[in-house]
């Protein structure tokens, strides 16, 4: 296959986890926190401690926007702010126990949902999607 070819396949399945990802997810964010705010901390859920550029970057939120709702969700008392010993001026952000409690919630809901889409998968397929899920990571999608 040319790489073209790969791309194209690459785009299709990509859309596809974007589609799964929003049927896994859909419902699961609680009432009192926009889909924004929900997006930030699954993201600090999966990846903490972060920081602000981060979690900026990841989510394609400008720097000003990624601070108000990072200010919002830490008065809601769901992630805080911390310090780093060695370098006083970087601040990390994690979740607080509330914060880790509700994605812990969040995460059993959408485990459950992809138990029930994998219910009918042979053992044999199953570690065939273990294989490549583990090629896509470590080829595809590692951090350079």
């Amino acid at each position: 296959m040319d790489t073209a070819a790969l791309f194209q396949q690459f785009v299709a399945f990509t859309t596809a986890v974007h589609e799964v990802t929003h049927e896994l997810t859909k419902d699961v964010k609680p009432d009192d926190i926009t889909p924004v705010q929900y997006g930030i901390l699954e993201y600090i859920a999966v990846s903490q401690p972060v920081t602000l550029s981060q979690i900026s970057d990841c989510k394609h939120i400008s720097m000003p926007n990624t601070s108000r709702e990072l200010k919002k969700l830490t008065e809601k008392q769901l992630c805080e702010k911390f310090e780093v010993a060695e370098d006083r001026r970087k601040q990390l952000i994690r979740l607080t126990p509330a914060g880790q409690s509700m994605m812990d919630n969040a995460f059993q809901q959408i485990g459950e949902r992809f138990k029930e889409r994998m219910k009918d998968i042979s053992p044999e397929e199953l570690a065939s999607i273990e294989e490549a899920l583990i090629l896509l990571q470590s080829k595809v999608f590692y951090e350079q």
